[in-house]
Parts: C-alpha cells; structure tokens; sequence
C-alpha cells in the first residue's frame, strides 16, 4: 500500500510499503504520484481524500481561489492522471471523497459547493468516457456530511454529525463493492433524496 499527503509528520505515523510527499495544489504532484507508484510497482486502486472548506459568507477572495485551487484543479489534477494511468493499464478503480455539498448551491459557502458539484460531474463524466472507450476502470463517489475531524474543528456546532470510524467502515465497503456512488450515511441519504426536490425558487429564499 502507497500513502501521500501534503503533512510531512502525518506520513510519518502511518505504516505503508511506500510514501511519498504530494501537494495537490503544485504543479509536479502528478510527477510525485508516478514515483510513488514506480515505487510500488503498480497501481490498481487510486482512492483520493484531499480537499479544504471552509463557511465563507463575506467572499473572502482568498479562502474562494484557494478553494477552488485545491478542491477543483488539484481534484483535476490527480483524478486526470490516475485515469490516464488506468487507460494506459486497461483497468483499475478511482475512489473519490466527494461531498453532500454538491447537492445544490450553499450560500455559506459557495466555492465549496460549487467545487463538490464540480467533483461529482467530473467522476460521472469519467465514468461516461471509459465505458465508451471500453475501459475497464471502476468509479466510486463518497459523499459524506459533516464527519468529526479537524477540518470541522471550530465553535460552529455541526449538526448529525458522523464518525470517522463509521465513515471509514462505510468507505470501505463501497469500494470492495465497486458502488458508483455512496452517501454516508443513512440519514444523509434521506436528507440529500429530499433536499433534490427542493424547487429553485425555494431554495433560493431559504436562509441558512
């Protein structure tokens, strides 16, 4: 098993065959996901969980473009060369941590929102691609709610909020079972079939 991060001491806690330091956001990570692979000899999974959010309600112009840098052209970035590298093998398996956010437009945080819209179509559109061309590559979208980890740390309170463990239990199970797409949980699930049919000139005057 490989391992990247951008945290150098997060990969240091982690036991892996082989790990490798990956920026997203930089220009040679594509570069550094191929020696990480070359290290492991090969690659037929490729499951991504980077991503940043963050509740912006004055548009703040650097918490939008750094949004949009990592969760829409980092996500670009190492989706593209994972499926590149798939189409070249003939097979493989993208696994992607997504969002519920995607859902419709949040006006306490738009670039969020907006860049998990963006993930979700990409993936579809992926999908789309290699079953036209014959391609042998599997694509399973997570989209969890609100999960109780850092990037949730605050004094907003969060509500139905999930745990990390049941997260990662319900991750592992859509993949092994090649699920298109998983909403976590339950809940979400109904909250997110109900939140669909929420008309646009509702949703649009609705507060939160």
């Amino acid at each position: 098993m490989g391992v990247a991060a951008r945290r150098v001491d997060m990969l240091k806690e982690l036991s892996a065959t082989a790990t490798e330091q990956i920026d997203v956001t930089k220009e040679d990570a594509t570069e550094r996901l191929q020696t990480l692979i070359g290290q492991l000899g090969g690659m037929d999974l490729f499951f991504y969980a980077s991503g940043i959010g963050k509740q912006n309600r004055e548009l703040e112009e650097a918490i939008e473009l750094a949004t949009m840098q990592t969760n829409g052209l980092g996500f670009t970035r190492m989706i593209g060369e994972a499926y590149r590298y798939f189409a070249k093998q003939g097979c493989g398996h993208i696994a992607a941590i997504t969002s519920i956010a995607g859902t419709k437009g949040l006006g306490p945080a738009p670039s969020y929102s907006a860049t998990k819209a963006m993930q979700n179509v990409y993936l579809q559109a992926l999908e789309q691609q290699a079953k036209s061309r014959g391609l042998k590559i599997h694509f399973t979208d997570i989209r969890p709610g609100f999960v109780d980890t850092a990037l949730l740390s605050g004094d907003f309170h969060y509500p139905m909020m999930l745990k990390p463990e049941k997260v990662a239990k319900e991750i592992i199970t859509a993949i092994n079972r090649h699920q298109h797409i998983r909403v976590i949980d339950w809940k979400y699930r109904l909250l997110t079939a109900l939140w669909r049919r929420i008309p646009k000139c509702l949703w649009r005057h609705i507060r939160l």
